[in-house]
């Protein structure tokens, strides 16, 4: 099974770095889900508005600023992916200590940076 990376904090916006990521990831050849505000359709990848329906998740690819991610929290570790990558501007001492006690791997990267030079 391929691994799917959930981008969170997807946007419609063209000019906005989480809809960069959709589409580089989608070029790339990876697997995506996305959540965001907005319900709408991105590289042909459908953005919703629940993180509930998300599975099989890998990667999770943070594009919320500290405070926004709060109400995740829970949800992210209930999916328990492999990793979380933190992109800048998003970075959060306190969420990675929870991650770290729940076996999750902390990245603090640009998702865009990692497919740019294949270390995704």
């Amino acid at each position: 099974m391929d691994k799917k990376t959930l981008v969170l904090g997807a946007s419609l916006k063209a000019n906005r770095y989480s809809n960069f990521a959709i589409h580089k990831l989608v070029t790339h050849g990876h697997e995506v889900a996305a959540v965001g505000l907005k319900k709408g359709e991105v590289a042909g990848i459908k953005i919703e508005t629940d993180i509930n329906n998300a599975e099989n998740i890998d990667t999770i690819t943070l594009y919320l600023n500290p405070l926004r991610q709060q109400p995740y929290y829970d949800n992210i570790i209930q999916l328990n992916p492999r990793r979380v990558i933190f992109n800048p501007g998003t970075e959060n001492p306190e969420f990675y200590q929870k991650l770290k006690a729940a076996n999750i791997e902390v990245e603090i990267a640009c998702t865009l940076v990692l497919l740019s030079t294949d270390q995704y």
